[in-house]
């Protein structure tokens, strides 16, 4: 059997290398627009005498928001004196797992994509490759659905605990006094929003893309053979 590298691009043209490569621009757009993501919520004070104050709540990723000061030191904000303040919360677990599992498909479908178009003689010509593409794949649909849940899950809490009703719940002192304190100026989280999109989108081409791995393998093709009348030549009727 020749193992050699062979460049053969036909492969993109079928369902199996097209998928992968598509699988491989949405792994990018998944990572990308989550792992480089950073924001800041303006929060206005309204300290009840005519004055205000302003405070940021600046977050990024992977979103350790218990170790984001909301205040620094202790101050003095509306004449009460307030300890150093931080943001409640921490998604640094759901995202780090999903920009992961982004990365794992990112590079798997890099290596697919490889064997596809300069070894797919020596894929076809063996059992393991098509069988070992197949548990892969379907391993990786799976994570897809768990990691862009549990994302999809953080980043709410991540909106929790940055709108008004969380950044309120954290200042302790606004409690019992006539301090009122709104989020004035939100961060677009469009791209997260997208992110999860694209988990999910990922979730489903890699599920699609596993019944084409599948055809590939010595499972489907003993399904076939075994079929009644698989095996029966047409005899020509009598004329």
């Amino acid at each position: 059997m020749m193992t050699g590298f062979r460049l053969n691009l036909s492969p993109l043209k079928e369902p199996l290398g097209f998928v992968k490569l598509v699988e491989w621009l949405t792994a990018i757009f998944a990572f990308g627009s989550c792992g480089g993501y950073s924001g800041r919520n303006v929060v206005s004070l309204f300290c009840g005498d005519g004055r205000n104050e302003t405070l940021n709540a600046n977050f990024h990723y992977p979103f350790r928001l218990s170790q984001v000061s909301l205040i620094e030191g202790n101050t003095t904000i509306c004449n009460h004196s307030v300890a150093t303040t931080h943001l409640v919360g921490d998604s640094a677990s759901s995202a780090e797992f999903f920009v992961g599992i982004a990365t794992v498909c990112f590079l798997y479908s890099m290596v697919a994509l490889l064997v596809y178009l300069g070894y797919m003689h020596v894929y076809k010509d063996s059992d393991f490759g098509p069988i070992f593409d197949f548990v892969i794949t379907a391993i990786l649909v799976f994570l897809w659905l768990v990691c862009s849940s549990a994302w999809a899950k953080g980043l709410q809490n991540v909106k929790d605990a940055t709108d008004t009703e969380g950044i309120s719940a954290t200042l302790a002192f606004l409690k019992g006094s006539n301090v009122t304190c709104e989020v004035t100026e939100y961060a677009s989280v469009r791209t997260l929003n997208i992110s999860v999109v694209f988990g999910y989108l990922n979730m489903f081409i890699w599920a699609g893309n596993a019944w084409f791995v599948y055809k590939e393998t010595r499972w489907h093709s003993q399904k076939i053979s075994s079929q009644p009348g698989s095996g029966r030549q047409q005899v020509p009727a009598p004329i």
